[in-house]
């Protein structure tokens, strides 16, 4: 059995950079003849973690973790002693020297190192090949002429090795056994299906590879250019790719987070490749899931403050709200980007990669700098959800404020806050702060009842409605999704749990998984992996499967129609005071169909 030798151990030791190599994990500042900064290993607000470059070791006066550079390593990757080194090794350019007999290397080590460094190649070829076919191969030009007419540059789309997965499934894998690549290694790549190990997981999408901070690629995000689906695919995890941890773009941003203390963070893969055009440069985003604690707490290490840019609709607003906690939550400074009224005809844009589109990059670059602090942000969005010219109103408005005060880890910064507060909705000062120290009181007995905070901490309250049952239904008895999914497009589902748990389901389909340990895998919200598990093990989702999908996708479908009928009805009675009459006719042929098709819906026909 082969061992590292102790020679390339003292070598690496001795050519390592403390600051350099703990400054990847943690920004660093000197005080006086210390290098201090924020603890990766605990959770604070007053740095305590120390770190000594002539000795090369570091210390958490708050936690008490401590030990050389190269168990700071193992501790933040994860890895044992000898994958510690060999990765600093490789880093630094030092040669590894292998020997036999005793030593530190355990058994599997150099094989994981072995098998992540195969994959992170694999990956790399992989989109290599996926851009290759967007920018020359003809299958791919609708995807790269779509991509173009976003405003997007042929520079940007080589920065961020844009691609396109061919339609046909079969194709990537005859490719890569072509370059010699063993049929069991694809199978574990996460590329293909599990039970069809030839079939490609991703096929005719835009492809957008995904990189660690390093600008290793280790999955890929794929949008989808034609046809029905889900709009966006992200990669399985693996031992390589935690979708909750990683932020898209990092590789790209990390060099102006670290010089400006601050980070963009968009809802998706466009927006943040727009931010990058105009010059945004420290734009990310994070991948399919809200804005996680994992991830605020990478970008800790380099930022004070985030910029939320987010879209400007609903789900947009609703996930600056629960950013906002995030952030705050974790130590960062947050402010969310408001564009004004004044940038086109028509109000605000939807997003980032739109303003790039329509207005240009020195507009996105304007509108970046158009930003407000939190408090002043939830402030407004306060008086756009509550009355305040009447007391329940207020009561609320500073109900809706207490959990981020909460947040808050200065009580100086909660007092001014309440004070701001009170002033702003005409209400005592004392009055908001003993309705919040309620508010705290009940909270404490609510955590203590439900047996941790983190029910608490659930962003949205899971309540059972038409979509989220049939997706429950389905959930619980597998076998019929493949006929939800020829009768129901994910188009037509506003819920945002029903929404997760379709795509969670349409992965398992594609990927040919099958059980609920496969699907419960794939869902990357806690609640709703909870909710899923409770309903399951109740008796009401038990029998006639059949007869509750098809009365769900009837409902679903009857709901939509209804609504849109209900949107023609208002319209028409706008037309008949005068306006348009080819509109109205247009309307009133529209609603001899809609009418006529939920009749034949009453019929059962």
């Amino acid at each position: 059995m082969s061992y590292i030798a102790q020679s390339t151990i003292q070598e690496v030791n001795h050519t390592l950079d403390a600051l350099a190599v703990v400054g990847e994990y943690v920004r660093l500042e000197q005080r006086g003849g210390r290098y201090v900064g924020l603890c990766p290993f605990h959770n604070e607000k007053t740095p305590s973690f120390t770190v000594n470059p002539d000795l090369k070791l570091y210390h958490c006066f708050g936690c008490g973790k401590g030990g050389t550079v190269l168990n700071f390593v193992m501790e933040q990757e994860k890895l044992s002693f000898p994958e510690a080194v060999e990765l600093l090794a490789k880093r630094l350019g030092v040669p590894i020297v292998y020997e036999h007999g005793q030593g530190q290397q355990d058994p599997g080590a150099l094989s994981r190192m072995q098998e992540l460094e195969q994959k992170t190649e694999l990956y790399r070829r992989v989109a290599g090949s996926f851009h290759y076919l967007l920018m020359q191969g003809s299958e791919g030009t609708r995807a790269k002429h779509y991509v173009l007419s976003r405003g997007l540059s042929v520079e940007t789309l080589d920065r961020f090795c844009l691609g396109y997965a061919p339609v046909d499934r079969r194709w990537l894998f005859l490719f890569l056994s072509q370059k010699g690549y063993s049929e069991a290694f694809l199978a574990s790549s996460g590329l293909f299906s599990s039970k069809y190990p030839r079939s490609s997981f991703f096929s005719g999408r835009l492809m957008f590879p995904i990189s660690d901070r390093q600008g290793r690629a280790i999955a890929f995000g794929g949008r989808l250019v034609s046809g029905e689906g889900p709009k966006y695919l992200n990669s399985p995890e693996s031992n390589l790719y935690k979708k909750g941890q990683t932020l898209f773009a990092l590789d790209h941003a990390l060099s102006t987070i670290r010089n400006t203390q601050a980070v963009y963070i968009a809802e998706g893969y466009m927006d943040v490749i727009a931010l990058h055009q105009a010059g945004i440069a420290n734009a990310v985003a994070p991948l399919g899931t809200a804005f996680t604690d994992e991830q605020a707490q990478v970008l800790r290490r380099w930022a004070e403050r985030v910029y939320l840019f987010f879209d400007a609709d609903a789900a947009g607003r609703q996930a600056a709200l629960k950013a906002i906690l995030t952030c705050r939550r974790n130590g960062l400074v947050a402010e969310v980007v408001v564009p004004g009224h004044n940038l086109g005809p028509e109000g605000v844009y939807k997003d980032p990669a739109d303003i790039l589109k329509e207005a240009g990059p020195e507009v996105l670059q304007k509108s970046a700098r158009n930003s407000i602090i939190d408090v002043e942000y939830l402030i407004i969005r306060s008086r756009s959800l509550f009355d305040l010219s009447d007391p329940e109103g207020k009561a609320k408005a500073c109900d809706f404020m207490f959990p981020y005060l909460e947040t808050l880890d200065s009580e100086v910064s909660r007092m001014a806050s309440i004070e701001h507060i009170a002033d702003v909705f005409g209400v005592d000062r004392m009055a908001v702060f003993q309705d919040y120290m309620n508010h705290i009181d009940s909270t404490q007995r609510h955590v203590s009842r439900r047996g941790g905070e983190e029910n608490l901490r659930a962003a949205e309250h899971i309540r059972m409605n038409d979509e989220l049952y049939l997706l429950i239904v389905v959930s619980i008895h597998g076998q019929w999704y493949p006929h939800l999914r020829t009768h129901l497009s994910i188009k037509e589902i506003e819920d945002p749990f029903a929404k997760e748990l379709f795509i969670a389901l349409e992965e398992c389909f594609i990927y040919d998984e099958s059980g609920m340990d496969a699907l419960l895998s794939r869902i990357s919200r806690e609640d709703l992996r909870n909710f899923v598990i409770k309903q399951a093990a109740s008796s009401e989702f038990s029998s006639k499967p059949e007869q509750l999908v098809s009365d769900g996708i009837k409902r679903i479908k009857r709901r939509r129609i209804e609504k849109r009928l209900s949107e023609i009805v208002m319209k028409l009675r706008i037309a008949a005071s005068g306006t348009a009459e080819v509109h109205a006719k247009e309307l009133l042929a529209e609603k001899m169909h809609i009418d006529a098709e939920l009749r034949r819906m009453n019929e059962g026909r």
